[in-house]
């Protein structure tokens, strides 16, 4: 196929054409940005400042916390952004680089919480074993994985795309560059590369849920053989891990696996895997963690005792 275009940039149709929901919307993901900020760093600073961030699962989060951080603002930024002005204009080679770094940093995180059940997979099914399994070295081997394969898989996106021919029109009906968007727009049959973005993405998100939810039911088969509090202290944990799992796939699902065509709705459900689920995130892994609440306590009631003491 031949790279050629006419085009230098697209029109993105945004949230709503309405003025009055769009300040509505540039207050609320304003803030909902904010919170993503300061619930991600939080997070971050006080494990990474405790002796938490010596634990697997921890060292695991805050990585979770700084993808988190990194995907979505790769979206939030240009649409709080384009929520001020009429025209909402994206330039080619910004745009190319908004779907690879969405599918890079999408892609990490999906593994990261891969990495993450098969922490609590081997914590509560092989706890004599937990440390040898999963050594320092062994963690470090995870996260460097992840970034390769969200590399692969961004990479294989974005050669998807790269070459497809745009010559008008360039209007784009999302409020950010995406791949069946992006497909509906070009002058060229894309079935094939349709079909192709539904095995790559599509494909991953499913069976990635599929192989995060079989590992807790293999955790709440094995509990069985838990005391109550042991039994309670792991769902408490693992009814963290599922809610986000759920409220990030459910959503990445019905976008990638279906036909390559788009839907009004895909707007709304694009915003639970892009700004909402990495906005409750924080909440998610601190209100029901005790171990997570007495080190933000400990590190940042340290930093305010300290600074009155310099004063």
């Amino acid at each position: 196929m031949e790279c050629k275009r006419n085009i230098s940039e697209f029109l993105l149709m945004g949230l709503s054409s309405k003025q009055n929901i769009e300040v509505f919307c540039f207050l609320f993901f304003s803030f909902c940005y904010l919170a993503i900020l300061c619930g991600n760093l939080l997070i971050l600073i006080s494990i990474r400042c405790s002796s938490l961030f010596n634990q697997p699962m921890y060292y695991f989060l805050s990585h979770l916390s700084s993808m988190d951080i990194f995907y979505t603002s790769c979206v939030t930024p240009k649409l709080i952004g384009d929520l001020l002005v009429r025209r909402k204009y994206i330039s080619y080679t910004n745009c190319m680089l908004q779907v690879f770094a969405m599918h890079f940093f999408g892609m990490i995180e999906i593994l990261i919480l891969t990495a993450m059940a098969f922490d609590r997979c081997v914590a509560i099914c092989k706890p004599l074993h937990y440390m040898v399994i999963m050594s320092r070295s062994r963690c470090h081997i995870l996260i460097w994985a992840s970034w390769v394969g969200g590399a692969t898989h961004s990479l294989s996106q974005f050669c998807l795309l790269i070459c497809l021919p745009f010559c008008g029109p360039n209007e784009i009906d999302h409020y950010y560059c995406d791949i069946f968007p992006l497909l509906k727009v070009a002058c060229t049959d894309t079935t094939i590369t349709g079909v192709l973005v539904v095995a790559n993405s599509g494909l991953i998100a499913l069976v990635t849920f599929v192989v995060l939810f079989g590992s807790y039911v293999v955790i709440l088969f094995t509990l069985r053989n838990y005391s109550a509090e042991g039994r309670h202290k792991a769902l408490s944990t693992c009814a963290s891990h599922i809610t986000v799992v759920i409220l990030f796939f459910g959503p990445s699902i019905f976008a990638y696996l279906r036909p390559p065509t788009t839907f009004p709705e895909d707007k709304i459900f694009a915003l639970f895997y892009t700004i909402i689920a990495p906005m409750f995130n924080p909440l998610i892994y601190t209100l029901r963690n005790t171990e997570m609440k007495k080190a933000m306590k400990k590190v940042w009631c340290q930093n305010m005792f300290s600074e009155e003491k310099h004063s």
